[in-house]
């Protein structure tokens, strides 16, 4: 999958992305990322990205100016641009692997006030949000969803067997785990899972999903 990221903070993705599974994906060549400085595409002295919002109000949009030259640059046919900001649909596992399906992946940081409304109508396939709270721009969102999208891609894990049983990946919270001692300091494993039975374990392991579940988060359940 190749991923492109086009943000006003390219120095925040340095680390996260650089280590552990992502930078495993990186180097096996299931994911080509790249982050892009959006003021790399403006022509204008001060590398000016954004500007005060007609009609008044507080605080400074982006533009629409860099944003479509760099769209027009970096997208191919196949490609789906994604705002992040606000606004979007809530993220969730479901969309985590309606996106691995995509050859090309395009995401926008948002900053500041928003974008100018036209990004959002004639640039953006689609727009996300990882939560009901405002941040400071979307470069965190991107690297959230990035590390999602780039642990469901075949081979990553090494074990593609890890991600189909993770939370939420049945709209339900993942079983108990347990591992050696089967005892310490008094507390035992459950005897199912030390008992070899792997239909009793799966039975134990599918209840236990739907009570964790309906005691940590209902609203799955609905």
């Amino acid at each position: 999958m190749k991923i492109d990221v086009l943000t006003l903070f390219p120095a925040m993705f340095a680390g996260p992305l650089d280590e552990s599974i992502i930078q495993r994906a990186r180097t096996n060549g299931a994911l080509d990322l790249k982050i892009h400085n959006l003021r790399d595409y403006t022509h204008d002295r001060h590398k000016t990205v954004d500007d005060r919002p007609f009609g008044g109000g507080p605080g400074m949009l982006l533009k629409p100016e860099p944003i479509f030259e760099a769209v027009e640059a970096l997208a191919r046919e196949q490609t789906r641009v994604i705002l992040l900001s606000p606004a979007g649909r809530k993220f969730n596992q479901a969309i985590a692997r309606e996106l691995t399906q995509q050859e090309h992946l395009l995401m926008i940081c948002g900053s500041y006030e928003g974008f100018d409304e036209r990004i959002r109508e004639h640039l953006a396939d689609d727009e996300l949000s990882i939560g009901d709270y405002v941040l400071t721009n979307g470069a965190l969102p991107a690297m959230v969803i990035i590390d999602a999208v780039t642990r469901l891609l075949p081979g990553v894990l090494g074990d593609d067997e890890s991600s189909r049983e993770e939370s939420f990946s049945h709209e339900l919270l993942e079983y108990p785990h347990y591992t050696r001692p089967a005892e310490f300091r008094g507390m035992k494993v459950p005897e199912v899972l030390l008992s070899g039975n792997h239909a009793e374990i799966a039975r134990w392991r599918a209840e236990q999903a739907r009570l964790r579940t309906k005691e940590k988060r209902p609203d799955l359940l609905k």
